[in-house]
């Protein structure tokens, strides 16, 4: 469910009509529900209810500093998987202790700085990692908390550019060598073991490949206790996925999530953090665009929008789909027509749909590209010297620009020519 909806023929971001938020910023730009993130936050929250947990956001999704802000009043906790992700989250006010940082590359210099900032914990990806975090939290005169991800070997059945959890991927430590990798840590002083670590992937739509990864955290959990160390915390990921299109089949509630949950893990006495990104944000934005030209050619014709993949890299990079609509509600049983729905980037690539079946729509319209909210405005570009679209956020019948439309002075001038030039 999210809060954009036709009201007296006109498409509502909760209520304020996208036409004029169009009229004030410009098109094309991001808008996000604050309703809809709050939602679906709540919904995780609740399906955990009864097992001391923390839902700590994937800020990867969508990272803007009000997004973070209003989920961090919420209660939530961010993933980050970057120095700079850590900045953003500690700028939106969310206090340390409810940071986890993630990624396979983290650097001495974000080491340094989220030991220096405060941190949950550091979900630990590899052993020169460890060694090189054990070494400079000994430096610091310090202990970093960790959880060392294994890697289950479990099909996520999702894309293959986002499937994290099999052999070949990078991610994580095999879950055949745990017990030797947590017997190293053990031995490091600039270390405490806490728990352990998973994540197999995004855009999961059937809960049996995180229930078959889970069990072997549980198995796990129970081979490492009886070895002597510590588990107190399980940290799942994220990656429950979210239905793009309309026809496709909707994936499990947030709430079965939390029944699997207690099925496989509940009887350790863990607690539970969780990651989830794209459910959160997904459907709490849309990409607003107008039509420049229909254009006929052969054997088809072409919406040619203002929006470009640089705005929205997901279908030209992962062949993702969203769901287009007019911003218009279009007249009950209007005829409808195929198109190609393109920007102006000169690349074939810059393709959103190919022989979409539209209303009619005619230069000059708005149209939305719904489930937009994340990894849209994060993922964006200035290619084509084209710039960052503005992000808006909407709260009951207010809305504010969160990021602006930078000027090209803005953004020419960001490059430097030197003096021999």
């Amino acid at each position: 469910m999210d809060h954009f909806l036709y009201k007296d023929g006109v498409l509502c971001a909760e209520d304020v009509p996208v036409a004029e938020i169009a009229a004030a910023v410009g098109t094309p730009f991001y808008v996000y529900s604050t309703a809809t993130l709050l939602r679906h936050f709540t919904l995780f929250d609740e399906a955990l209810e009864g097992i001391d947990h923390l839902v700590c956001y994937a800020m990867k999704a969508a990272s803007n500093q009000a997004i973070l802000k209003t989920l961090a009043q919420a209660g939530a906790g961010m993933d980050v998987v970057s120095g700079g992700e850590y900045r953003r989250a500690k700028a939106a006010g969310v206090p340390a202790d409810k940071i986890v940082f993630s990624g396979v590359g983290k650097t001495a210099a974000e080491i340094r700085l989220a030991l220096e900032g405060g941190i949950r914990q550091f979900n630990v990806e590899s052993e020169p990692e460890m060694v090189l975090l054990d070494a400079t939290a000994r430096a610091m005169n310090t202990v970093a908390p960790i959880t060392i991800r294994v890697n289950p070997d479990v099909d996520a059945k999702t894309h293959a550019k986002i499937a994290t959890g099999k052999s070949e991927n990078k991610f994580g430590i095999p879950i055949s060598r745990a017990r030797d990798v947590y017997r190293l840590a053990a031995k490091m002083p600039g270390l405490k073991v806490i728990g352990i670590d998973v994540h197999i992937g995004s855009q999961l739509t059937d809960l049996a490949p995180f229930e078959q990864a889970y069990q072997k955290v549980a198995d796990l959990t129970e081979m490492l206790r009886a070895e002597g160390h510590e588990i107190m915390r399980l940290d799942l990921g994220g990656g429950l996925g979210i239905p793009y299109a309309r026809d496709n089949q909707a994936p499990p509630l947030p709430s079965d999530y939390g029944a699997m949950v207690r099925r496989t893990l509940g009887h350790l006495g863990c607690e539970i953090e969780i990651e989830p990104g794209r459910l959160i944000a997904g459907n709490a934005g849309l990409m607003v665009s107008e039509v420049i030209y229909v254009k006929s050619g052969e054997g088809r014709d072409f919406l040619i929008i203002d929006g470009a993949m640089n705005d929205l890299i997901r279908p030209a990079m992962y062949e993702a789909w969203h769901d287009i609509i007019p911003v218009v509600e279009p007249e009950p049983g209007a005829e409808q027509a195929k198109y190609d729905i393109v920007g102006p980037v000169c690349e074939s690539g810059d393709t959103f749909a190919r022989e979409r079946m539209m209303p009619p729509v005619a230069s000059g319209d708005l149209v939305a590209f719904r489930s937009a909210g994340a990894y849209g405005a994060v993922m964006s570009s200035e290619y084509n010297s084209r710039p960052l679209i503005p992000e808006v956020l909407v709260r009951g019948d207010q809305f504010a620009v969160i990021r602006p439309r930078p000027t090209f002075d803005e953004m020419i001038n960001r490059d430097t020519i030197p003096e021999w030039l």
